[in-house]
């Protein structure tokens, strides 16, 4: 990964380097912004702060691509917040990403202990934010922090994503605005469930994929993603990559700093 990141210092921009006035807007406004002390990070700042406490020890069930950095199912919820988490920066952009675009629907593949999901449920109370977890007993300590951050909004499937997205996406009575992928870090997976989700978009739909270049499968996954023909604008932000389907702007690929 460390050469891959290398690359992508190499040939990544800022806004000098985007032509597209959608994109330049979003990027000084929304991704690149340096400043950003909501207070409403603040609770989930002293959860996280927390859990990298807690020694209490999980079982973890791991249906996807598991973990580089521990092997054994039995995981502290320490190591889960510093090894399976998103740093905060992150759940700060989706915030920011949310708040600018107003989706009424959510999707999050993966919902590990919940930290992420806060910050999109934060970003948009109103929301129906619908989020697929595998493992029971992260389920529950995740289900136990949105209780404990009164996030009325949040709805838990709990399952193998492979069985439980189709039936849930089957049940949707209105189109994915926004939606993050972070489950099963395979190429087949990962494609599998970006077509799924295909039916269910929209002009102003924003796809997000977690770990990009986490393995050799990852990256031709994202390479298939940004090929596709109803893909339009795609920004490459190394950790993640976003995804836009906006029919009025010409396909193009952004790889920039974040």
């Amino acid at each position: 990964m460390i050469a891959a990141y290398i690359k992508y210092l190499l040939r990544s921009g800022n806004e000098h380097s985007i032509h597209s006035p959608f994109l330049f807007e979003l990027y000084n406004n929304v991704i690149a912004v340096q400043k950003d002390d909501n207070p409403e990070y603040e609770a989930i700042r002293s959860l996280r702060r927390d859990l990298l406490r807690s020694d209490e020890q999980i079982e973890i069930l791991d249906l996807g691509a598991g973990s580089r950095v521990n092997k054994s199912n039995l995981r502290s919820i320490k190591t889960i917040a510093k090894n399976a988490e998103k740093p905060a920066k992150f759940g700060r952009l989706f915030y920011r990403l949310i708040r600018r675009f107003q989706p009424a629907t959510i999707l999050e593949l993966g919902t590990s202990l919940g930290l992420t999901t806060l910050y999109m449920s934060k970003a948009k109370p109103d929301a129906q934010l619908i989020t697929f977890e595998g493992c029971p007993q992260t389920a529950a300590k995740a289900q136990a922090h949105f209780r404990g951050q009164h996030a009325g909004n949040i709805e838990v499937v709990l399952g193998n994503i492979d069985e439980t997205l189709p039936k849930r996406l089957a049940a949707l009575d209105k189109p994915i605005d926004f939606a993050y992928f972070d489950a099963n870090h395979r190429y087949e997976p990962t494609v599998r469930y970006f077509e799924q989700c295909l039916p269910h978009i929209h002009n102003g739909s924003l796809f997000i994929f977690d770990d990009l270049y986490w393995s050799e499968g990852m990256t031709k996954a994202w390479q298939h993603i940004k090929a596709h023909p109803q893909v339009t604008v795609t920004v490459d932000l190394f950790w993640i990559g976003l995804v836009f389907f906006r029919s009025e702007q010409a396909k193009e690929d952004f790889t920039l700093r974040f």
